[in-house]
């Protein structure tokens, strides 16, 4: 593992550092120590990758699919080669336990090598007429995409916004989080080794607010892809809309788990809580609002508090540790009102719920029970180490709740009951729904909510036709 990066833009193929632009400081958030220091674009650099996309795009589409399948086949195989200082640059800067960070490296470097088979897997149709006559359908690239992505999985999030795009023949400009630089950076290093023009994937920072106004009020930027809160996708929607942009979405969720009497309690728990812990609950499809059957209620509630007590916290690069600090002072600051109000509206605080030392951004993991729904927590994304144990009366109690919010990303469900699955599939409002299990990402399925928590998938071959436009020919 080496040394934290120093770091750059890319744009054009071109490394750009400070050069007398705005910068600011990446915070380790298991130390607060400064990692190092991110240079902000400029409008002319914005524009330089502006211009740089268009030709790039023109130069990417026309190359061959076999070969657009080969590179991003090297590339992924460049990504796996670096994984070690992915993921220990990917720990310092976001602070996930070292094993995390390699797997997201290899989930990114898996999820490429799928989207570069895909690039060959974009068909269309021939419609049959009389007389000699024939409709074809075509699918091309949409054009140049504006990607915005998190820091909560800075290796991952940048991935999806890259990988379908350049599978399609589209290029990309990239804005990975600036708290999350260095693994961006890295991703799109490795697609420029492997041969992928240096117009065809950028990478830029800056204000956030600043680049994504830029580069969506240009015409050059035919799709907006974006990952994070609710009402900051809502904001980028109305701003692709002046242009008819084509938009992906993932945004907010408040994943519910209905948890039936019927099932294996014991690997519900021990799946859920490692689910919930899981990058100190800083996940997208995080489990949050558990509605348990209230026959088995007491015995899941004590069997999770008692893996929530176990969870080793610590620095990410320390061996044995199963859960970071929270990325950013912010985020705990909110876990701790969203806590404190929980407690004033009557929950149940079963352990945790504090700050952990002085240094560094750590919580710990918590459990609240008989939690009302007039709570903030009940209604607002929590994003952090928290579970909400309720229980329920039955099947219609647990859809409804689950069903309440206006948000649709993941939920879980726990049952051996096949005709309540049937029924789960169908009634529970969710892009993802997981039953018997934990994981709702894998790179051949499609990644996306509805409601309040988007549109759009990515991963899957639907990530790929996602970046594609259907053009109809008649002939006669």
């Amino acid at each position: 593992m080496t040394d934290y990066p120093a770091l750059h833009m890319l744009i054009a193929g071109e490394k750009v550092t400070g050069g007398g632009r705005d910068t600011e400081e990446v915070i380790n958030p298991a130390t607060e120590e400064v990692l190092g220091t991110l240079p902000h674009a400029t409008s002319d650099d914005l524009d330089r990758a502006l211009d740089a996309a268009q030709s790039g795009f023109r130069e990417w589409r026309s190359t061959s699919a076999d070969k657009r399948a080969t590179i991003l086949t090297n590339a992924a195989n460049l990504i796996r080669e670096r994984k070690e200082d992915i993921a220990g640059w990917l720990t310092r800067e976001q602070g996930k336990p070292l094993g995390d960070g390699r797997g997201e490296a290899m989930y990114s470097a898996n999820l490429l090598e799928f989207y570069a088979q895909e690039a060959k897997r974009t068909y269309g149709r021939t419609l049959v007429r009389g007389e000699g006559s024939r409709v074809e359908v075509q699918y091309h690239p949409v054009g140049p995409v504006a990607g915005f992505a998190p820091w909560n999985f800075p290796a991952i999030n940048v991935m999806r916004k890259i990988g379908g795009a350049l599978a399609a023949g589209c290029s990309v400009i990239v804005k990975p989080s600036e708290e999350t630089p260095a693994a961006g950076i890295a991703l799109v290093q490795a697609l420029l080794d492997a041969g992928v023009p240096g117009g065809a994937v950028q990478c830029v920072f800056g204000v956030p607010s600043n680049v994504s106004e830029h580069l969506l009020a240009s015409p050059i930027i035919r799709k907006l892809t974006f990952t994070g809160s609710t009402p900051v996708g809502k904001h980028l929607a109305k701003l692709a809309a002046d242009d008819l942009k084509i938009t992906t979405m993932e945004l907010g969720g408040h994943g519910p788990v209905l948890v039936f009497d019927d099932c294996d309690v014991d690997k519900a728990v021990k799946t859920m809580a490692g689910n919930k812990y899981r990058n100190a609950g800083q996940v997208c499809v995080s489990p949050i609002r558990f509605l348990i059957e209230e026959s088995i209620f007491e015995q899941f509630r004590d069997s999770f508090v008692e893996r929530a007590e176990k969870v080793r916290v610590g620095n990410g690069l320390e061996d044995g540790t199963d859960m970071g600090p929270m990325a950013n002072a912010r985020g705990r600051e909110n876990i701790q009102k969203l806590i404190a109000n929980a407690k004033e509206a009557g929950a149940n605080l079963l352990t945790g719920g504090e700050v952990i030392g002085n240094q560094g951004f750590f919580h710990q993991p918590t459990v609240l029970s008989e939690v009302p729904t007039s709570a903030d927590i009940m209604n607002n994304e929590p994003f952090g180490p928290v579970a909400i144990l309720n229980p329920m009366s039955g099947e219609d109690a647990m859809i409804e709740e689950a069903n309440r919010l206006p948000y649709g990303l993941a939920a879980y469900a726990w049952t051996d009951d096949a005709a309540r699955r049937r029924r789960l599939a169908a009634e529970v409002e969710a892009g993802m729904l997981a039953i018997n299990g934990g994981s709702v990402s894998t790179v051949d399925a499609p990644f996306g909510g509805v409601k309040w928590s988007g549109y759009g998938s990515e991963d899957g071959r639907e990530g790929v036709m996602a970046c594609m436009v259907p053009k109809t020919i008649h002939e006669s």
